[in-house]
């Protein structure tokens, strides 16, 4: 972040954002998280670093061109019109990432699919809450910290989720930065890597694995529910 402060692409100004109560904040930390979080996570599963990154990715380019609707819905409505949103975009990039990546961390077709979905829509919930300083980092705080108790990948990816959200949580608090679409969406990702790897072990037992299966399967439908009913999910992060 403060190599991108001291000399930042394009001028100080292509970095500067109007924040909910209209406060001009900076950007730089935007990048900095995702690279953060995409760099640990393929350090872990190349799988996991790929989602995160196509995350970031297709959130900066929300930020770079993004417009004021949200949701599943309007995006899709416009679709339909004949207009590629920017939300569109994000729609289907991130969504083939996740399954890119769910089929590199898992073995059998459906627990591939189950991760995908989990990290997609992972990615789709933590942006939905990014509507308050904190929001989001705090969410990946919370729903990464219990990952952290687990062993193998599972902990890894927690720790990369939670270790990038840790780092912008204070600036992005006391309104100084903004993390964007591009920090939310890859912190998301990230945090949805870190589910899908704790459940379905290909190589265990049978009823191991369909346990594993289930917890998939549970975390699957939440990500999907919060993107059906994202105005409400956007709604109580703005009153908290």
């Amino acid at each position: 972040m403060a190599v991108l402060r001291a000399k930042p692409p394009g001028g100080p100004a292509g970095w500067e954002r109007k924040n909910y109560a209209g406060q001009t904040v900076e950007l730089y930390a935007a990048p900095a998280v995702a690279a953060a979080a995409a760099v640990a996570a393929a350090r872990v599963h190349p799988g996991a670093g790929l989602a995160v990154l196509a995350a970031g990715i297709c959130g900066a380019y929300d930020d770079l061109n993004g417009d004021h609707r949200r949701g599943f819905r309007e995006h899709l409505r416009a679709l339909r019109e004949g207009e590629v949103t920017s939300g569109a975009v994000k729609l289907f990039g991130i969504s083939a990432a996740g399954l890119v990546a769910g089929a590199l961390m898992k073995e059998r077709p459906v627990d591939k699919v189950l991760a995908g979905v989990v990290i997609a829509g992972a990615a789709h919930f933590v942006n939905l809450v990014d509507v308050r300083p904190g929001r989001a980092a705090g969410v990946v705080l919370a729903l990464g910290a219990p990952g952290l108790l687990r062993k193998g990948p599972a902990a890894e990816l927690s720790a990369a989720a939670v270790g990038a959200a840790a780092a912008v949580l204070p600036d992005d608090l006391g309104e100084r930065v903004m993390i964007g679409d591009t920090g939310a969406h890859a912190l998301g990702a990230a945090l949805g890597a870190a589910v899908a790897a704790g459940y379905g072990c290909p190589r265990s037992g049978a009823a191991e694995s369909a346990g594993g299966r289930a917890g998939l399967l549970a975390h699957a439908v939440a990500v999907v529910a919060a993107a059906v009913y994202g105005d409400r999910v956007t709604g109580q992060a703005r009153a908290l």
